[in-house]
């Protein structure tokens, strides 16, 4: 009856691409055109941050275990692995846009679909808890919800692994980062998150999610007030990533 119901509705309102508007056999989809702007981010990449490699450097069977420079010197890293669904291009951004100051609320469930792909390696080693980059209260209040909260949502869904919503605040408001760039970036957020309770990471392997990653400042200072727990791991998870 269900289906019956969805194939009626689907003739009188049909499911249209969530950026063109293009007519479009499922929901929360793309349509061809668009699908093709976006520059997903496969292999070749670095097997620790996920950055993307260009062809050339993509050498047989090794390629899925390449590090890229800046991992390659790092002897302490901060997170265990990071990956991201698409890069943040100029074609593609308004995806990310509208979802995150245009109230289309529903782009969460193909972006976290995405996430969901592109976090493979993740998956397979694990993760306890999601938790969402938060934003300050008073900014919760403006746009009246948490672009980042809503991607972990879905993704537990799609994953049936629980979402802490609680245990990690922004205690002091900051400024936009996208009105920042390079160290005053990492200015504007230093210091800027806490942890409500260390039991509530505390050996867990936990997964960081957020929408775009650009300099990874947001993220990392985060995950310096989740390591204070003494978690198991952490790792990073954004839909998309500035190149």
């Amino acid at each position: 009856m269900l289906k019956i119901l969805k194939n009626i509705l689907n003739l009188l309102l049909p499911p249209r691409c969530k950026l063109c508007g293009a007519i479009v056999e499922d929901d929360d989809t793309l349509c061809s055109d668009c699908y093709n702007k976006f520059d997903f981010i496969t292999q070749p990449y670095c097997s620790h941050c996920g950055h993307p490699f260009d062809d050339v450097y993509q050498i047989g069977k090794n390629s899925s275990r390449m590090l890229c420079a800046t991992c390659a010197k790092d002897k302490k890293p901060w997170f265990r692995l990071c990956r991201s669904a698409y890069k943040y291009q100029e074609e593609s951004k308004n995806l990310i846009l509208s979802f995150k100051f245009h109230d289309c609320t529903d782009d969460a469930k193909i972006l976290a679909k995405w996430m969901f792909r592109a976090g493979d390696d993740i998956w397979n080693k694990g993760v306890d808890v999601i938790v969402p980059v938060p934003l300050h209260y008073s900014r919760l209040v403006k746009r009246k919800y948490n672009q980042a909260a809503m991607l972990a949502v879905e993704l537990s869904k799609l994953t049936g692994i629980p979402v802490d919503l609680t245990h990690l605040i922004r205690h002091r408001k900051t400024r936009p980062q996208v009105e920042f760039s390079g160290h005053v970036r990492v200015k504007n957020v230093k210091g800027a998150f806490s942890i409500k309770s260390i039991k509530a990471f505390q050996g867990k392997r936990v997964l960081l999610v957020d929408d775009v990653l650009t300099t990874g400042s947001t993220l990392k200072e985060c995950a310096k007030a989740i390591a204070k727990a003494k978690p198991k791991s952490i790792d990073l998870l954004t839909a998309a990533r500035v190149c």
